[in-house]
This record gives C-alpha cells, sequence and structure tokens, in this order.
C-alpha cells in the first residue's frame, strides 16, 4: 500500500493527519506544498476524484484575500488550478492518496474506514 499525504507542515488539520498516521501505524510519505510545490498534473488527478469545491479551500485567509479578478477565475477548474499552483495554500489540507484514492480533508472517522 502506498500512502502519500500532501499538506503544509504548521497547518493543524495536517498535524491532526499525521499523528493520527503515526498512531495507527500508517507508513506514509509527506509532501510538503510550499517546499517541493504542487503540479498541474497532480492537481488534474485529484479532481477526477473530488469535486473543485472540495479541493479549492475558500475558507481560509489566502482566498479571502485574492481580488475579486482572482476569486472570479477560480470559478473555472483551469482558472482554480493556475491559483492553486501559485499559492498552494489555496489547497484544502492534507490530501490524502492511499494508492490512487483521494481524500481531501481530515476526520479520524474517515481515516479509519480508509485503513
Amino acid at each position: 500500500m502506498t500512502v502519500l499525504l500532501y499538506g503544509i507542515p504548521n497547518c493543524d488539520t495536517v498535524k491532526k493527519a499525521r499523528t493520527w498516521l503515526d498512531a495507527n501505524g500508517v507508513a506514509f510519505t509527506f509532501h510538503d506544498f510550499k517546499k517541493q510545490g504542487v503540479d498541474e498534473k497532480m492537481l488534474r488527478a485529484w479532481l477526477r476524484h473530488v469535486p473543485l469545491a472540495t479541493l479549492l479551500n475558500k475558507k481560509g485567509t489566502t482566498y479571502r484575500a485574492l481580488s475579486d479578478a482572482d476569486k472570479a477565475r477560480a470559478e473555472s477548474e483551469a482558472g482554480a488550478i493556475a491559483l492553486m499552483q501559485a499559492s498552494p495554500s489555496l489547497i484544502k489540507r492534507p490530501v490524502l492518496d492511499r494508492d490512487g484514492q483521494v481524500s481531501v480533508g481530515f476526520s479520524a472517522d474517515n481515516y479509519a474506514s480508509l485503513f
């Protein structure tokens, strides 16, 4: 089983997910959006599994700081992908890829059902 966890290390939700995975003996590789970036291919692959409304974090300060033009741009998949590449903080975290099965966000119950 291959488990990849994508996010930002100082994000509280990512910390909870990492702690849960460690506590439950799930080996995983962590991909730091800030240091390693995120490419269009990766984002498009995730969007085959989750809707754009789930992947794009509209509740965060990064989204709220966008100009009205960029918020309008984020309504289309292509525009949202470009914005998420430029500012990975716009991606809801964490993104968990377990053998190609993608989950966004963290809840202990959801992770327990996946593993």
